[in-house]
């Protein structure tokens, strides 16, 4: 059955006719349609990549660790699947029917994630359901069709147009590029700018690269009489794995006196050529190779997740209007690697040659590890900054607390057995911060003495562990009142302001700042918090029972906590503005330089790496290593997965940690490239299996390679 469809398509492609060329150059129009899709597919994912991880916190609810490993474990997912992908084309359906059925899988699973996103279909349990499973459609089909668009392109040219299938994966990559550049700049402004279902709409962010999927197919789908279809060629990492196999059962049930063979492959020999067991050692040798590779990948990946959350935590605005969206600035990365390709190519590498100085691939590679170490230390030290404006959540079995004195003089407050608030506390004076209170079990009732005007009052106040509360004092017929708050100290992930008001009047208020209503109880009634949008707010309308006034509240700023006191004031509305927990005032343009590095790093590891790999393969054995390639940034993953759930550490010393452990192991990777000995592939078949050419040892080579200079495959 199997050969009878594959002689069918063998004979559909002699019939076939050669597709139309572009412009009478050696450029099938065919390729037009393949460059058309791969721009709607990258934009597709890597748009709905950008704001995955704010979705998974502000939307499912989730902690920053959760989320960060669910977004590793997608990513991991995504670089999993294309064996799967590779399977399927060769070994059954072929490249074109393999692009058609999984790109079809592709938009289902995009569609399911964007109903997950709308509030009103179900409760959270069925959006997590949803999301879940919309996210391992879309991981089963971007990866199981990405080792097939790029490998289709290239069949299109005939064998003689080598110089322009070249340039048509230059184009190819460039649309990737063009694709995560656009997307990442986009759909964030559909997530932020564009409200639905009364806050930030995902379903929308979501659902425009689902259209975009959805385009991609279609275009793939009108440019089917124009292709060039190969017939399936079998899996070669089929037959790797068998002939790896049957060495080591051979090995393993052989006699004990059975000769000695000089390399543990060679007891495939009663099986399988010669020719095929030297390829395997030659991609083994290369494989070996790759085992340090994930940890580079582990810090790379981090820009969609630890990065982006740290940025939510700094001061997005540019000046004027422009105010840059936390989940955008990753597309710096698909920026500068434009830019730095030929910066590198044609400026850095000649350069640092004039110096006397070799660069093989395995050295560069090495290099862009130590560059990416070199980011994730930058990274530190911007975190290192940005939480010196976050109050730390008190731990188990302490709260903490901070004093609003509201009444008409000094208050001097004594809690037993501690020596806290050991100052007067000035009437109207801005809390000095939050002060940390052990309870000595998970909650606790404490008597505490107040003093004003030399007067003691007692206040009974029940304090429970891990909250945050404002202890307000304010002066109350006969004497002092105290009313005990819980406070909002954790910062938003939107960049948004807190605000509440405290109300000394004696009438009630209404207030709307932004789209956010208060109501403000009389007699220091206090109203609910609730996130504003960042900006200056001059014009602000406070109704009361019986007038309306105009109050100005100045900047309210990126992830600051605010408690606005409306005082007495016969005339007019007098407002006192407190600042809670400190704004961010780290500007976010500090996470340039580790962009910057890590970009770098990946120009000299990822790009040089695909090189390395394919210079030093065998034709047959390509897809192998490409396989190998792409399976290091699925472990790389799954390492962020095991160190955000397992290993407990605050930000700054995760970030410290990756940085150390990638500098360990380009130590390990410079030590293996040194004793590593490049080959030249294409003379494989001209010598004996036991004597491949030996071209020279790292210290004395560079090896080349013609392959497509991009990393977002």
């Amino acid at each position: 059955m199997g050969d009878a469809t594959e002689n069918k398509e063998r004979t559909h492609l002699t019939r076939a006719k050669r597709s139309p060329k572009i412009c009478g150059t050696n450029y099938p129009v065919s390729i037009g349609f393949i460059v058309v899709n791969e721009f709607c597919e990258r934009f597709s994912y890597y748009g709905m990549k950008a704001v995955l991880t704010l979705y998974f916190i502000n939307y499912l609810q989730w902690n920053n660790n959760l989320s960060t490993a669910v977004y590793h474990a997608f990513s991991s997912l995504c670089y999993f699947t294309p064996l799967l992908g590779a399977l399927i084309a060769d070994s059954w359906l072929g490249k074109f029917r393999t692009i058609i059925y999984l790109s079809v899988v592709y938009v289902i699973g995009h569609v399911v994630k964007s109903v997950g996103a709308i509030p009103d279909v179900g409760d959270n349990t069925l959006h997590i359901t949803l999301s879940m499973l919309g996210l391992g459609l879309i991981a089963f089909g971007t990866g199981g069709i990405k080792p097939c668009v790029a490998a289709f392109g290239g069949d299109q040219f005939e064998e003689e147009h080598t110089e322009e299938r070249t340039k048509f994966f230059s184009i190819f990559y460039m649309s990737i590029n063009a694709g995560s550049v656009l997307s990442t700049i986009i759909t964030p402004i559909l997530r932020s700018d564009v409200q639905c279902f009364g806050g930030d709409c995902y379903a929308l962010a979501f659902g425009v690269p689902a259209a975009l999927m959805l385009v991609a197919l279609v275009v793939f789908i009108a440019g089917s009489g124009m292709y060039k279809k190969n017939p399936r060629e079998g899996n070669v990492l089929v037959n790797v794995c068998r002939c790896i196999g049957f060495a080591i059962h051979n090995r393993w049930w052989s006699p004990r006196n059975s000769p000695r063979r000089e390399h543990w492959l060679d007891w495939a020999q009663e099986k399988y050529p010669k020719q095929l067991i030297q390829e395997i050692k030659m991609v083994l040798r290369v494989l070996a190779l790759y085992i340090p590779l994930p940890m580079f990948w582990a810090l790379f990946d981090q820009q969609g997740s630890r990065w982006t959350l740290q940025a939510t935590r700094m001061n997005m605005d540019f000046g004027g209007s422009f105010v840059i969206k936390p989940d955008q600035m990753q597309m710096l990365n698909a920026l500068m690697i434009l830019l730095f390709i030929p910066v590198f190519d044609m400026g850095v590498y000649p350069l640092v040659s004039l110096c006397r100085v070799k660069l093989t691939p395995l050295r560069k590679m090495t290099a862009g590890m130590v560059l990416a170490a070199l980011a994730f230390a930058a990274a530190t030290v911007v975190e290192l900054n940005v939480i010196k404006t976050v109050v730390q959540p008190p731990q188990a079995q302490e709260c903490l607390m901070q004093v609003l004195n509201l009444a008409d003089g000094d208050v001097s407050v004594r809690i037993p057995g501690h020596s806290i608030f050991a100052e007067p506390i000035k009437s109207y004076e801005d809390p000095l911060g939050y002060t940390s209170l052990p309870l000595n079990d998970s909650h606790r009732l404490f008597q505490i003495a107040v003093t004003h005007h030399g007067m003691d009052y007692s206040c009974d106040l029940n304090l429970t562990e891990h909250t945050a509360y404002s202890l307000v004092i304010h002066s109350d017929s006969p004497g002092i009142t105290c009313k005990l708050v819980e406070d909002q100290i954790t910062k938003s992930e939107h960049g948004e302001a807190f605000l509440r008001f405290i109300n000394t009047r004696s009438e009630n208020f209404t207030i709307t700042v932004g789209g956010a209503a208060f109501y403000v109880p009389s007699a220091y009634g206090i109203s609910s918090t609730k996130a504003v949008e960042r900006g200056q707010y001059t014009s602000v309308d406070s109704i009361s029972d019986s007038k309306q006034y105009n109050i100005d509240l100045g900047l309210l700023d990126f992830g600051a906590s605010y408690t606005v006191i409306l005082q007495q004031d016969p005339d007019n509305l007098a407002l006192k503005k407190m600042e809670d927990v400190q704004a961010n005032d780290v500007h976010i343009a500090w996470q340039i330089p580790q962009y910057v590095l890590l970009t770098a790093g990946e120009v000299m590891f990822s790009i040089t790496g695909l090189e390395f790999s394919y210079s030093q393969a065998p034709v047959s054995m390509k897809s192998v290593l490409q396989a190998g390639w792409l399976m290091t940034v699925a472990f790389g993953n799954v390492i962020v997965l095991i160190v955000a759930e397992g290993a407990g550490l605050e930000q700054w010393m995760e970030f410290l940690l990756f940085a150390a452990l990638l500098i360990a192991v380009s130590g390990i990777f410079s030590i293996m490239a040194y004793f590593y000995t490049y080959v030249d592939p294409g003379r494989l078949g001209n010598e004996d299996a036991g004597n491949v050419d030996v071209l020279k040892k790292e210290k004395e080579s560079i090896c080349k390679s013609d392959t497509p200079k991009s990393t977002r495959i």
